[in-house]
Parts: C-alpha cells; structure tokens; sequence
C-alpha cells in the first residue's frame, strides 16, 4: 500500500498523481482529503512516473498539497454471498435499499475471466420469457447473449423488466435467477424498476445494480462487471440458471467515450475509443455454458440506437459479438402495439438449436417460417395496396393482407403482464394461419396442419 501527497493537477473528476512507482492499470485508490473524508476512485492511466486518477465522484475538496492517494495494490473486487438474492445495490455494489451489507463468501475481481473454448457446451435449452414473439420467432436460448436494439422513446425498460419478471427454464425444477443492471437511469426509472420487482415478487430471485445518471461516468464502465460477476457466482458457484439483463449499453459506451477523451486517446468512429469491441467482448463473452457445470449465464443488454441507427458504431459492433438481435420498432410502436417487436428484422441464430420435440413442440420451426413468410408478404401488400388500391388485388393477395393485421393484433400484441406459454404462443400461430388458404401453407408440415389446425378450429 503506497501513499502519496504529490497531486499535480485536477481536471473534471480526474486527479494527476506525479513521482508515483509500482502503480498498475485499474488499481482502486482512497482518496483522504484534509477534512478526513475518504472517497474512492480507480487508476485510468500509468506513465513512467504519472497516475491519472478517476475519482468515483465530485473532486470537490481536494486539494493539491493536503490531499493523499493511497494506491491499494489491488483491482476492484466484489464480496459475494447468496444473501444478495432480493436485495438492490448501487452502480458500485453499496446497498440501495436500506438494508445491511453483505456478509461476503469470498470476494471475486470484476473484471473476471473468459471462458476457455474448449470448456464451452453449446447452448441447446429452451428460455421461456412469456413474448410470443420472442418466444415464438426468435426463441432465447440458455447461455446464449440476445441483445434488445431499440430507440429513443421506445418501451425497451418496460419489455426488459417484463422479461426479467416471467423467464423461466421450463421442466428442469432449476433454481432460476435474474441479476438486472441499470446503466446511467434516472431516478424516475429507478424508482420504476424497484417498484415493478417489488410489486410482482420478482425481486426475490433477482438481484439489481442501479447506476444513476448523476454517478459519476466510470461507474457506469463497473456496473455491468459486477453484475455479471454476481451472475458467475450464482451460476458455477450456486448452479443457478442466471439470466443477465443490461440496460442502457449506450450509456455504457458513452461514458467509455467520455473516459476516453479524458484520457487524450486517439478518437475512433465517431469519437468512440479503437478498442470499443475489445471493450464489448469483455461483457459480452461473459455469457455461457460452461462443461461440468450445472449452472449458465443468459444475457440480453439493451441498447438504444441513437438516431434510429442500426450502422452506428454501438449497435454494429454489438451485433458481430451477440448471436442476433431483437428489434423494436418506431412504426409498430406509433400503433400501440406493445411490445412494438419487429419480427422481421430480429434474429435469434441459436433458435434452432433450442426448439422442437421436447423441448419446446414439434410444429415449432414450421409455425415460426410460416409465420415470417405469411407476414412479410402481408407488409409487402400493404405497401401495393397503398399505390393500386385494395381492390386491384387478388383475394389470395387480401387474406394476406387481414393476417399482416392480425397478426400484429393477436400475435405481436400482448399485456404488459401477460406471460403466455410457448403452448399459447404456437395456438395463436395456427389460429392465424387459418386465415390462409391451405395451399398457402407451404412451410408447414401436412400432419402438422391435420393436427394443430383441426383443434385450432374446434377450439
């Protein structure tokens, strides 16, 4: 542990240490001001003989000759316990509701360690999260990493906190888990997110970091380790099934930008930090199956795309590390169609490998790709009919027109509390295909249609 009375200069919440030694990138610091208030902070930079330091919040008070950094020797760790099921913390893993600190285990470095290949299983269990058109249409699967893109406006905390609240791993009898990191929220989200766990009971099997906007911007770069560093102790320590929610990764990126310039590092596309994907993965590839363990990390971050903007740099690079992407949309959203999901540009790539036989239903895969054909040529119509009129079309050609409607009425649309069974969500899907003529019904199976649409209309 060194000690060091030798601040150069403050800029911001950035504190220069000079004539230090031995000091080492991420290394957590205590700063004592001359009144004998302590307040933490983190090692952003090392030169030859320079330490810049962040402070974790206002360098108000800090002085220049009376204040001392006392570099700890070591990088951020998190204490863990069981305890920490239904309780709220902060963005830095203090206590936000009140009630006692954690008694810890054993404590863990947040930066954690990826997952060796070899020791990977594939992801191949089904996720229920009770959105038919998730569930549905671009199926989560456990261990897998399925972001949200979504908008300025849009209901993404909503559908996050929705999710958080019904998903289960059907028939296993597992303890199942959910750790939900808000990124840079405002208090009113807070007190929503809080609100919402409470009411319905989900925060019993949930643990929450909340990271407010007024925090200082290199906590928001800390909270999702810690949460998926409390996920990783619940999954391979507890064997839980952990499903990871983070909200807003553009929040996160930003402050990475902000810590960036403030570090003087050459800017990248669109001022965002080179290593923004390096960055990325570190979150990312925390998600898994691991060999010989009964528990797994699920993961679904939610990013805003700013501008609506599926190029930019956050949501591009976010879709080369994850396997797919669920996207909301404005247009659907202007209906109020909640949740405004868009099935076809979402994308699951592991669906395949989660559906089917038993685990899910066998008509599964056929419904799904006659559901996205049905649908696509629906919108497609809509556009036609818009510049020929309806009447200049085929009758076939108006039946597919009724299932675009519906299918956003019954399928897409669905309460803000209801959980529907992928049961549910498969009946739905044959009682629109019924709109069809059969010849239309070309990616399903015959004894599919014999079976699933002669109950569907005696139903």
């Amino acid at each position: 542990m060194k000690e060091y009375k030798t601040i150069t200069e403050i800029s911001g919440p950035l504190v220069f240490v000079s004539d230090v030694s031995g000091v080492s990138y991420n290394e957590i610091v205590e700063v004592m001001l001359p009144d004998g208030e302590r307040r933490k902070g983190q090692v952003l930079d090392v030169s030859e003989k320079i330490a810049v330091v962040q402070v974790f919040g206002p360098t108000a008070g800090i002085s220049s000759g009376q204040t001392t950094v006392r570099f700890l020797g070591e990088t951020m760790r998190l204490g863990l316990s069981s305890d920490m099921l239904g309780r709220a913390f902060t963005g830095l893993g203090e206590p936000r509701d009140k009630g006692p600190r954690i008694i810890p285990k054993e404590k863990v470095d947040i930066n954690g360690l990826p997952i060796n290949p070899y020791s990977r299983e594939l992801p191949n269990e089904f996720i229920q999260t009770g959105i038919s058109t998730i569930d549905g249409m671009n199926t989560l699967v456990r261990g897998q990493k399925l972001p949200i893109f979504s908008g300025a406006g849009l209901p993404h905390n909503q559908l996050a906190v929705q999710i958080a609240r019904q998903a289960k791993v059907r028939g296993s009898g597992e303890k199942f888990a959910v750790v939900f990191a808000a990124v840079g929220i405002t208090h009113e989200e807070s007190s929503f997110f809080i609100r919402d766990f409470e009411k319905t009971g989900a925060l019993e099997n949930a643990v929450l970091f909340l990271n407010l906007a007024d925090d200082p911007s290199v906590e928001r770069i800390i909270t999702p380790r810690l949460a998926l560093t409390t996920a990783e102790y619940l999954a391979y320590e507890q064997g839980m099934h952990v499903l990871v929610l983070i909200t807003d990764m553009t929040n996160y990126c930003e402050a990475l930008r902000e810590i960036s310039s403030a570090r003087q590092e050459v800017p990248g596309r669109r001022g965002y930090p080179g290593y923004m994907y390096t960055d990325l993965s570190t979150i990312y590839e925390r998600a898994g199956r691991v060999r010989g363990s009964k528990g797994s990390v699920t993961q679904i971050p939610v990013l805003t795309m700013p501008g609506d903007d599926k190029t930019h740099p956050i949501a591009d690079l976010t879709g080369y590390i994850t396997e797919g992407q669920i996207l909301l949309s404005r247009d659907l959203h202007r209906k109020n169609i909640y949740p405004p999901v868009d099935p076809l540009p979402s994308l699951s790539r592991l669906m395949n490998l989660g559906i089917g036989g038993t685990k899910t239903r066998e008509d599964h895969k056929g419904a799904s790709d006659q559901l996205y054909a049905a649908y696509a040529n629906g919108r497609d119509l809509r556009s036609l009919s818009s510049v020929v009129g309806e009447e200049a079309l085929s009758e076939v050609d108006r039946k597919y027109l009724k299932f675009a409607d519906e299918f956003e009425k019954k399928f897409v649309m669905q309460g803000q509390y209801e959980d529907r069974t992928i049961e549910r969500s498969l009946e739905i899907s044959w009682d629109l295909m019924s709109i069809l003529p059969e010849a239309e019904l070309k990616r399903v199976k015959k004894e599919h249609i014999e079976k699933y649409m002669a109950r569907t209309k005696r139903s």
